[in-house]
Formats: C-alpha cells, structure tokens, sequence
C-alpha cells in the first residue's frame, strides 16, 4: 500500500510539470516570453530522481554558483563523460538570457536525467546572479567567469550562448544568441548532442 501511495504521488508529480513544461509556447519563436517554472524541492527531485550519478551530481548543486572558473569547468565536462553536455552562458545584467533562461530551466528539467546542464556565469555581480536564480530556480550549477576566460576560450560573440558536447566528450556546436523557444532547445539538444538527424520538413 505505502509502495502504491509513494508511486502515485510520483506520477502526479511527474504530471503536474509535464504540464507546465507543455505550457511553454513551442512556435516559432514571435510569441511572448516563457514564464519561468517554481517546483519545489519535492517536485524537483521527483522529476529527475533516476539520474546517474555524474548527472544526479550536478542536481544536488542546483543553482549554486561555482568557482573555479576555466578548470574546474573543464575537469567537470570530463566527469560527464558518456552523457551529453548542454553549457550555457548568461549574465543577470543581459536582457536576451533573462527571456531565454526559462526555456533552459523547463527544459533541463525535462530531460535533466539524460543530459547535462551547466550555466557559466559571465562577468556578474555575484548578489544579482544569486538574485535571478531565485526567480528562475535552475536544476543545475554555474560556474562564475568573472574574468571572461570561459567565455574567451570558447570564442563568443556575445551571451547568451549554448554550447553542446555529444556523449564522447566532443564540442559539437556552439549556439550564439537566446533561444526563445523551448522547441528550438530541444531541436538544437537532439541534433547536436545526440547526434539525431533533422527531421524532414516535407
């Protein structure tokens, strides 16, 4: 009975963010801006209880932000090896990765069990970073780049930008620039870090 109850609870729990992520506008990107989720710890947990280790990992830092900068964020990648990795790079002070970072949030949350999510922050106050990530509350740490090294190393162009690695380790694509659907994201994970081909328009 105990064993039904706690299976019950998962399943609605599981049920009521499918609902929110499905909410998420999936268009073509015109719409208005996404409206950042508010699960709480126990709705969390239940959507990505499951996840191996090195994900479950980044899951008990959510929304932390991380020192260490270039390296540690490089030795991370490397422990995540065998899954694909999505990096993220915002800044609290940037318009497009404030309207993009729903998108991010829903998503990772969506697929959190089977793929990485780590956010670089770049060149932030460290109080209005902690600020935001109150109001958008990420299932994933960040990394501070209070010095652009990160962000230099990848060769940006601006942020936000999302950079993708396939399950070998390898960097597949760098996105640059918001997305503002949760469709685009999803695309850009399946044909980047999974190596999925694009689905036929015709």
């Amino acid at each position: 009975m105990r064993t039904f109850v706690i299976f019950a609870v998962v399943i609605a729990v599981g049920a009521a963010i499918g609902i929110g992520l499905k909410q998420a506008k999936s268009g073509d990107g015109t719409g208005g801006t996404q409206t950042a989720l508010k699960p709480t710890a126990q709705q969390t947990a239940a959507a990505l209880s499951g996840s191996p280790a090195p994900l479950a990992a980044l899951h008990a830092q959510s929304g932390a932000l991380l020192g260490g900068g270039r390296d540690a964020l490089r030795r991370r990648i490397a422990s995540l090896h065998g899954h694909p990795v999505v990096v993220n790079v915002w800044a609290s002070w940037c318009g497009p990765c404030r309207t993009e970072m729903p998108a991010l949030q829903r998503v990772a949350l969506q697929r959190g069990r089977s793929v990485a999510f780590v956010g670089v922050n770049l060149k932030d106050n460290r109080a209005e970073a902690r600020r935001f990530l109150r109001s958008v509350p990420l299932s994933y740490p960040s990394y501070e780049d209070p010095d652009g090294q990160i962000y230099n190393a990848y060769a940006l162009a601006g942020a936000p930008s999302t950079i993708f690695y396939d399950a070998g380790g390898h960097k597949a694509f760098t996105h640059q620039g918001p997305f503002l659907t949760t469709a685009d994201l999803n695309r850009d994970i399946d044909r980047y870090a999974l190596g999925k081909p694009a689905a036929s328009s015709s």
